[in-house]
């Protein structure tokens, strides 16, 4: 639930950057709405990344969203700096006022999907 929902929130900035056709030209479309859809299956493997191995830790909301912020920067430098460049055939670690906002952008989504695990986990830490 926390990958939908840091997704979510996260696919929302991506939109308004006009970046989601960028994601959909990882499988040769041009479509925001595709882009959008490949961003969110990714948003939900990444969230079982970080709540599977990190239960234990996620037991309070400032502990998670520390986690969540950790993690949102690795995966700002996996993805958006090394991946998808490489995917593309452009340069990797590209810093530019894009990657500013992207990296923005990972952190809300780490964010959210910690914070939202640590609910959804509470009671079983009861």
């Amino acid at each position: 639930m926390g990958g939908i929902a840091g997704g979510l929130v996260f696919g929302v900035l991506m939109a308004m950057m006009g970046m989601l056709p960028m994601i959909a030209s990882m499988v040769g479309s041009d479509s925001a709405w595709v882009g959008f859809g490949i961003h969110l299956m990714i948003s939900v493997l990444i969230g079982l990344g970080l709540t599977v191995p990190f239960v234990g830790l996620l037991k309070s909301y400032g502990r998670g969203a520390l986690i969540g912020m950790g993690y949102g920067v690795v995966w700002w430098v996996l993805g958006p700096l090394l991946i998808m460049p490489m995917m593309l055939g452009m340069p990797v670690f590209m810093i530019d006022a894009t990657a500013g906002w992207s990296l923005m952008g990972h952190l809300i989504y780490g964010i959210v999907l910690a914070v939202v695990a640590v609910r959804v986990l509470k009671p079983a830490h009861e």
